[in-house]
């Protein structure tokens, strides 16, 4: 069985890789982010709560999900 972390990640990922083959067929463009906004966006979603210096109100599974291309591979 799924956990809820574990389902937000994959939902996440099936987002932006339905979100980039969109963009990419009818527009031609591709979706990317820096690196290390990816990682303080990734880093901000998993700390805790009284740490945090505003809320992000998305989790850190669903955020992960999106974010994960931007973190593994470099674009140039």
């Amino acid at each position: 069985m799924f956990t809820t972390f574990t389902a937000l990640a994959l939902a996440g990922g099936v987002l932006r890789l339905v979100l980039q083959w969109q963009l990419r067929k009818r527009w031609g463009i591709s979706l990317g982010i820096p690196q290390a906004l990816a990682g303080a966006l990734v880093v901000l979603a998993g700390v805790h709560e009284f740490v945090k210096p505003g809320p992000v109100p998305v989790p850190l599974g669903l955020n992960l999900g999106l974010l994960w291309p931007d973190l593994l591979w470099r674009r140039a």
